[in-house]
């Protein structure tokens, strides 16, 4: 898909996304991927020569290597919203194989998802594409649903299958936040010993948090939340893309919650999108953790909105998109066009970061 297309899928937003120039922090500030990356960020930091090695083997892969970006598949929704409700739009994905083949078929960097899913075919596909085991997971048995992250495996298991990286979710704000904290904090350093490289699922989670509006989704705090991931040495931050902004002040008007400043939101944010993915890219070290976005649940409008969220993000100074049931919850062929067009905006020369 060329500029033109990206363009015009991009309908009413087209104007608006590919022409903004004026982000309220400069493009100067922050670290912007690039084919260099590993070289640039990682080389002078305390990861051993094994996780630059998984980190590049990561970067290299797929219609995105050596670019820079990436484009993840990332399929745990059999555990985290059940597996019926994911695959009966698309039954072929409760066999944990189709998983794989989407992936390599749609030209991914990588595939992330569960132990059991990469157990099954670990010795056919290992050394085909990199593998990315999803460590931990919401359990949604339990009545009622409760949020909270447990490990379905261990750090070990995931290097004896060959992953070139671990990935995890912290519900940070939540009642269970401080011992997933602990929890991830031990098995990241573990996976780095192991020469693995780290991806977080950086998500807030509070009932709290819904008023108004859903600020589950707003800059500032998924912003806090990026910067609690890095600061247990996430190496790719997995984000919800930005929908508002703001969580710290509602939440302040019924009780003391959390630190703010007004200059996050007169100085160093706007109300355009990709200011507010900008900020979030900030809380990443300015950049130095790549900063992925979701692609989202799947809809009436799937390219229209990846499109979106993956210009988003380029511009933003992100990383890449991690996109599942946009791509799973469609036949397979479709799922690929949908990854195709993902990444064309990454390899899109016109498209550029802000």
């Amino acid at each position: 898909m060329n500029f033109d297309e990206i363009s015009k899928h991009l309908g009413n937003d087209a104007e608006s996304l590919l022409g903004f120039k004026s982000p309220k922090i400069a493009k100067e500030l922050i670290h912007v991927p690039g084919s260099d990356w590993v070289d640039r960020i990682f080389a002078p930091t305390d990861r051993s020569i094994p996780v630059l090695r998984s980190i590049q083997t990561l970067l290299g892969h797929g219609r995105l290597g050596g670019t820079g970006y990436v484009s993840i598949l990332p399929v745990d929704q059999g555990i985290e919203h059940s597996a019926g409700a994911s695959f009966a739009k698309n039954p072929i994905y409760f066999d944990g194989e189709n998983i794989i083949k989407l992936a390599m078929e749609g030209g991914c960097n990588g595939v992330a998802t569960t132990l059991g899913v990469l157990g099954s075919v670990a010795r056919k596909y290992a050394h085909k594409i990199p593998f990315i085991l999803k460590i931990n997971h919401n359990e949604l048995l339990t009545y009622p649903n409760k949020s909270e992250q447990i490990l379905f495996a261990t750090v070990k298991q995931a290097y004896d299958q060959g992953c070139v990286a671990i990935g995890a979710t912290i519900y940070f704000g939540s009642a269970d936040a401080g011992r997933e904290i602990v929890e991830i904090s031990k098995v990241f350093q573990m996976a780095h010993e192991l020469g693995m490289a780290t991806i977080l699922w950086c998500y807030i989670r509070n009932n709290a948090f819904k008023k108004d509006k859903d600020y589950h989704v707003s800059a500032d705090l998924t912003g806090q939340a990026n910067h609690l991931g890095v600061t247990i040495q996430a190496d790719i931050i997995k984000q919800k893309l930005p929908e508002n902004n703001g969580g710290y002040n509602v939440l302040n008007q019924e009780s003391s919650y959390g630190k703010t400043d007004k200059r996050i939101y007169s100085d160093l944010t706007s109300d355009h999108p990709i200011d507010l993915t900008r900020y979030q890219v900030a809380n990443c070290y300015m950049g130095r953790a790549g900063l992925i976005n979701s692609g989202g649940a799947s809809g009436e409008n799937d390219l229209q909105d990846a499109l979106k969220t993956a210009v988003i993000n380029k511009r933003a100074g992100g990383m890449g998109l991690i996109s599942g049931r946009k791509a799973f919850q469609k036949p397979m062929k479709d799922g690929v066009a949908l990854l195709h067009a993902i990444q064309d905006v990454y390899l899109s020369k016109e498209i550029t970061v802000a």
